[in-house]
Order: structure tokens, then sequence, then C-alpha cells
């Protein structure tokens, strides 16, 4: 668990492919697991995320190769560089995520299009060797001879303009005394709950955990940290590519509360829900089951919940006026729920962000938007600790 280790429709189908990995030197061992989820799929169109596992040592700069094999494109793809010709796509690492560390993971996600039928692709190349699921030597030939640098900046090429209407807020400060607590001396343990805005690789994250006292907390998840130049601790629950509405529909949230037991969640969830133009009604249901759940697992659950972060896709022109509607709606229905034994708290991560300069393509925040987000939870996060 805590350990210091540095977006539409209905859910479909994964497949979980082991693979061979090229590591930094022609003589280390390689492994990797790749996971390739459609996340959603709707008529001509489908939502994936891909997880890359490094099993072996570790490796500076990626590249992942695959083929579709039904004439499958990909229109929109983040926390990576995409190129395909013809049915091959090439996938490279971002500048902020090609070091992938023992046991480490990366993750980006891609939006496509379809026509017929949408199978995953069978196997997978990795920096040009065959995932055939064995740790081995890769062949000189195939390692890169100078790892990419990792620059401070990540390129931000998002739309120029965001929301200009401010949604209803609500304070933020939770009770300063809450009902409860984990036994003296135990840390508290928070999960990170929400899609890839919190997990691929969601460096918001690590650099809260900076912010708060390390022997009071332990972030937890069945999700293993991806990465965010420095060791941190990661474990999360961001599913790239994941609804909100999916999420609770088909009760995975069950499943991820039962191994991990946090006594905190903190959700920024419904992006893609918004995408796929969900009334807030709907994401608001399923935000009410998820709350249920967690208090079946905990009474005494704390939860922070997140007006969200503005959305300016060049892609979906109504989006940014979609989370303005949601965001509204949060105060009301969090209100209306909060009790003192698993007080609700709305965390406002919509006012001051600006799509334009906190994001790289109008959705995913960049290292300025992980700060902006980081500094608007901690108040929250650190109160429910005390």
């Amino acid at each position: 668990m805590r350990r210091r280790v540095a977006i539409l429709a209905a859910a479909s189908t994964a497949l979980a492919t082991a693979a061979v990995v090229t590591a930094g030197q022609a003589s280390a061992a390689a492994g990797c697991r790749v996971r390739y989820t459609i996340s959603s799929q709707w008529p001509g169109g489908f939502g994936a995320a891909v997880d890359i596992t490094n099993l072996g040592d570790p490796i500076s700069g990626w590249t992942l190769g695959f083929t579709f094999a039904a004439g499958q494109s990909i229109t929109q793809l983040w926390n990576g560089s995409v190129a395909q010709s013809g049915s091959a796509v090439t996938v490279k690492n971002a500048s902020y995520n090609g070091n992938i560390p023992m046991n480490g993971s990366v993750s980006f996600g891609f939006n496509g299009s379809w026509t017929g039928s949408n199978p995953v692709p069978s196997s997978f190349t990795l920096n040009g060797v065959s995932c055939t699921g064995a740790v081995g030597t890769p062949p000189p030939s195939t390692v890169p001879t100078t790892p990419p640098t990792s620059p401070t900046t990540i390129p931000a090429t998002p739309p120029t303009t965001s929301p200009t209407t401010s949604p209803t807020t609500s304070p933020t400060t939770p009770p300063t005394t809450p009902p409860t607590t984990p036994p003296s001396g135990a840390p508290v343990k928070i999960m990170a709950l929400g899609d890839s805005i919190t997990g691929s690789p969601g460096c918001w994250r690590a650099l809260l955990w900076q912010k708060l006292p390390a022997a009071r907390v332990d972030f937890v998840g069945t999700l293993p940290p991806q990465g965010c130049g420095f060791t941190y601790d990661g474990e999360n629950e961001g599913h790239g590519g994941y609804l909100v509405t999916n999420v609770a529909n088909q009760d995975l949230l069950v499943g991820w509360l039962a191994a991990t037991r946090p006594d905190v969640v903190m959700m920024h969830f419904g992006t893609n829900d918004v995408w796929s133009n969900l009334p807030a009604s709907t994401i608001l249901t399923a935000y009410t089951k998820l709350v249920s759940q967690m208090r079946t697992s905990n009474p005494h659950m704390k939860i922070l919940v997140a007006q969200i972060i503005p959305m300016n896709p060049s892609t979906c022109t109504e989006c940014a006026a979609r989370v303005v509607t949601l965001n509204a709606a949060i105060p009301a229905w969090a209100a209306g729920l909060t009790t003192t034994a698993s007080p609700i708290t709305v965390v406002d991560q919509w006012t001051g962000f600006d799509d334009a300069i906190d994001t790289y393509d109008g959705v995913h925040p960049n290292d300025a938007g992980n700060v902006k987000i980081a500094n608007r939870w901690y108040p929250s996060v650190a109160a429910a600790i005390s």
C-alpha cells in the first residue's frame, strides 16, 4: 500500500497482454505487462486506455507499437504522441513520462474511430521488441542510445478560450475536527478516485503528497504510481477513460474499496460523462451510489468531491458549458447527503483554473495545472487527516 515509490457510452472489453520491453542497456533484464482497455464505445467511435508496467530493469524512453485489425484509427491521444500508417500505430512517450522504473507503470489514453468491428490489438512491441511475456535480454540494436530528457514544462497546445460563467461554489473548508480518526499513530488511508485527470499520470497527486506529513498519510489504490519525476506514494484509482456512471452501474468501486479500505476519498470524476453529454442529474445519481458504497465500506468515510476543472477540447464545443452546469449542481447535492459521521466536502477545482494555460489539450492539466489542483485539494485533505 503505502510506499515511497516514485475519457463514450458503455464500458466494453479489456485485454491484458504480457510483453517484453527494451531496457536502458543492452545487457539489462527486460519484461513488461500491457493492458489495453476499451473504456467506452459508441457507434463509430470509442475510447481506450493503455497501461504499460515495466517488469524488468529501468528504461528511459519508450515506444509502443501495435496494429489495428479492423481499420480503426486514433483521432486524439493524450500522455504521448502518436503516428499511424494504415493499421500500424506507434505511440511514443511524452516529455514527462519517458522513464519507467522497475515495477513502475505509465499510461496513455486515446479516442478512436471504427467501422464494422472494434477488436483489441493482439500483440504489442515496446522499443521494437515483441511483447512475449518473458523477462530476458533484448538485442543491442533495440536499445535507445540517447534517452530523452524530461523538460520541466509540458508543451501546451490547448484552445484559446475557457468558460466565462462561474459555477456556484461553496466553502471548501471541512469541519476542523473530524468526527472520527484512525487509531492514534496510524496513517490515514487516502484514495484518489477519478479518470485520467487523476491517474494518467496525475502528477497533482505527487505534488499534494509532498505537501502532507509523510507519517500521517498513506495513498491507496489498486493502480500503481505512474511516474512524475520523483519518488512518491502513488497508489490510486485514476482510471483513464472511465465514466463515473459506468463505475457506479457496474459496482467497480466496491472491489477497489475492499482491496484498500480508505479512510478518505477525494473524487474528481465526471469529465468523460460530460464529454459524452450525459445530464448532470445522471452524473449526480452515480455520485450518490458511490457515496453509499463508500459508507458501506467505512461508515465514517470522509468524502471530498471536486467541482471539476474546466474542459474545452477542440472536438467538443459544448463541453465547457456542460462543466459549468455540473459544477453548479454539486454543492446542493453534497449538502443533501452530508452527515456528521461521514461528511462530504466540496472542493472547488474550477475557479481560477484556465484551460487555455493550465492544460495541454483543453482537458488534461499541464505542470501549471497540476500545481493548482494540488493546492486546491490541500486544505481539505489536511483537515481530514488532522
